[in-house]
């Protein structure tokens, strides 16, 4: 038996849309009566609660004689089910390695809600995990659209005593970090793309965003943030292409047409983080290089770097030890800490 967690927690007694929302979780039709009775309402209050959770996105069928049904089955985070797989994982986790462990049906941003939180001690993570986020962001502003059950929305924070010296290359560990723990549901072949992104044959699987607050050399304390397509709907991706001219992939079709628990999943994940974060507040970069080397999606290809007032065109050439990208431009070797980084045509 593993003991019950002493971490803390700012969540509470699932609501009734909470509860209501467990109950829908298979896919099958529940009779607005049987909801009712389960719940403790009225039917009346059952509808209300249906169309507070429409508001939120969540799609949610109604059908005369039949009841109310999920438009498709989703695992719900369960934050029991997280914190066993955690503690019972490879990764020596302990409860005291935990400080918080929030799981929140909506949020505006997971990571917004983590930087907010008071710090927690040197070496042990707050996360938060949310099924839905309004206001999800990735890198430079941009949004991070999840549709409800489709993908992981998770924020992990952790406190460094002292800012490890190659602390810009971190968003490139926690790639790495990424794909050990998707490498332990079946063979992928997810790609990193400098700096923050997961590929899978050239289509956007996932996003890290790293928010920090510190002292160069001083204490810093970091915010991951990850968004993971899991099983993404069809209507989704049509979205997304349309409105960002963006290829999305999901782990279902990445795995084999084989879609992992999410709960599972963001347990592997939030071990590797951890594991992770030791390792490079001791030896940096250089304990991941090889591995990013491995799966840089960029790797001695053209590329154009979009920067504020100029395009650079040259061929990739991997990460420096700091984590800034090197391009080959016309012969001599540049370096690149921001910018927008697409593979461009052959001459």
């Amino acid at each position: 038996m593993v003991a019950a967690p002493a971490m803390t927690t700012r969540t509470t007694q699932p609501t009734r849309r909470e509860r209501l929302l467990a109950l829908l979780a298979d896919g099958e039709f529940h009779s607005g009566e049987r909801l009712a009775a389960r719940l403790r309402v009225s039917r009346s209050a059952i509808w209300k609660i249906v169309r507070t959770l429409r508001e939120l996105g969540i799609e949610i069928e109604a059908a005369a004689k039949q009841g109310y049904r999920l438009s498709q089955p989703v695992e719900l985070y369960n934050r029991a089910d997280i914190i066993n797989a955690l503690l019972q994982s490879q990764s020596s986790i302990t409860n005291d390695d935990i400080a918080s462990l929030d799981v929140l049906l909506a949020i505006d941003s997971t990571n917004r809600y983590l930087v907010d939180a008071q710090a927690s001690p040197p070496r042990t993570a707050q996360i938060c995990v949310a099924e839905i986020q309004s206001a999800g962001r990735g890198r430079r502003g941009r949004s991070w659209v999840a549709p409800f059950g489709s993908g992981l929305c998770l924020s992990l924070a952790w406190h460094f005593e002292e800012s490890p010296p190659t602390l810009t290359a971190l968003s490139l560990a926690i790639g790495v970090a990424v794909v050990r723990a998707l490498d332990q549901f079946g063979d992928n072949e997810v790609q990193l793309k400098w700096p923050n992104d997961l590929l899978w044959r050239r289509r956007k699987l996932g996003g890290i965003l790293i928010e920090m607050r510190g002292e160069s050399g001083g204490p810093t304390r970091v915010v991951i943030g990850l968004g993971l397509n899991v099983r993404m709907p069809a209507s989704a991706r049509l979205n997304l292409a349309e409105q960002q001219a963006t290829l999305v992939a999901d782990l279902h079709e990445a795995l084999g047409q084989r879609t992992p628990g999410r709960n599972a999943l963001l347990a592997g994940i939030i071990a590797e983080l951890m594991v992770t974060l030791r390792a490079f507040e001791q030896n940096g970069f250089a304990a991941f290089a090889d591995e990013w080397r491995a799966r840089d999606a960029l790797r001695d290809a053209p590329v154009r770097v979009l920067l504020a007032n100029e395009v650079i065109s040259g061929t990739a050439r991997g990460a420096a030890p700091d984590g800034a990208l090197l391009v080959e431009v016309a012969g001599e070797m540049q370096r690149f800490v921001s910018g927008d980084v697409s593979l461009r045509a052959s001459a």
